[in-house]
């Protein structure tokens, strides 16, 4: 059996420092993903995005350790958010968000794996968002990104250091808002999550 840790591998994308906001270039990768609106804390849809990302990526897991005897290790969870309207996109009006919420999936997963990793979890579980689930490469390209240690509502400083970061070094930002979420917030205490904070820039 192949062990494969994704995270090791990709580490400078996946476990960045807190210290500094660095630039990086992040690679074309195929996701699970799964789109909505709203506040993340009051949307019901946003908690069955996340059960049934979760459901699949676990689903094609085992498949793949079954029939390519390759052992990897579930990516986190990640979002994009962002507005129509970007001037009105604030921390503090998360019910004018849209977002996607996505897990990354390594290149041993294909069309036909997640097809039939669907239908197995279609048999097992009522997940009605599971029909809307996409399965898609996302290219993102150069952004700079910092690691948040803390709180999602102390995020907001850590938001402007890397788009003053951004400005510093002669870019704009272009695209969606990304973060990805190392911790389990339902274990860990808040002043201890982990946040990947991510901002193309052109």
């Amino acid at each position: 059996m192949q062990k494969v840790d994704l995270k090791a591998q990709y580490k400078a994308l996946y476990a960045p420092s807190a210290k500094v906001v660095a630039a990086v270039t992040v690679p074309a990768w195929q996701f699970l993903l799964v789109d909505g609106t709203g506040d993340p804390n009051t949307s019901e849809r946003f908690q069955q995005a996340v059960e049934t990302l979760f459901a699949l990526s676990y689903a094609l897991k085992f498949l793949v350790r079954a029939e390519q005897a390759v052992d990897y290790g579930v990516m986190p969870l990640e979002g994009l958010w962002w507005s129509d309207d970007p001037s009105a996109f604030s921390l503090q009006a998360k019910e004018r968000w849209s977002w996607t919420v996505m897990i990354m999936q390594p290149a041993y997963v294909t069309e036909e794996l997640v097809a039939r990793a669907r239908a197995q979890v279609a048999a097992k579980k009522d997940l009605p968002l599971l029909p809307a689930l996409r399965f898609e490469t996302y290219a993102e390209g150069l952004a700079a990104q910092t690691l948040h240690i803390g709180p999602f509502s102390t995020e907001e400083a850590t938001v402007v250091r890397v788009h003053d970061f951004i400005a510093q070094a002669g870019y704009r930002p272009e695209g969606k808002h990304h973060e990805i979420y190392l911790s389990d917030i339902r274990r860990a205490a808040p002043e201890r999550w982990k946040t990947v904070v991510r901002q193309p820039m052109r």
